[in-house]
């Protein structure tokens, strides 16, 4: 995993744990964010930690549509090339 691959997933699953009460070690590129039960406001509050953490924006409405940990992952780090 490269430097900002590792930087953007570090972020989300840190993120993620505080609001599923799980350990950051628990998610895999796999884990689909459905099968954790998020909710729109998790959504916003994900999106708004990588926001302040990578000083990027990331738009709500695509990130809602990423499935997995690895797509949401991919799709932060291609902001981050624009």
């Amino acid at each position: 995993m490269d430097q900002d691959r590792q930087e953007v997933w570090d972020a989300l699953t840190t993120r993620a744990s505080q609001l599923f009460g799980k350990d950051p070690s628990e998610f895999t590129e796999d884990t689909r964010f459905a099968d954790l039960g998020i909710k729109s406001v998790q959504v916003s509050q994900i999106t708004t930690y990588l926001e302040d953490e990578l000083d990027i924006e990331v738009p709500y409405m695509k990130f809602r549509r990423c499935a997995t940990f690895g797509e949401a992952t991919d799709f932060v780090c291609d902001l981050l090339d624009q």
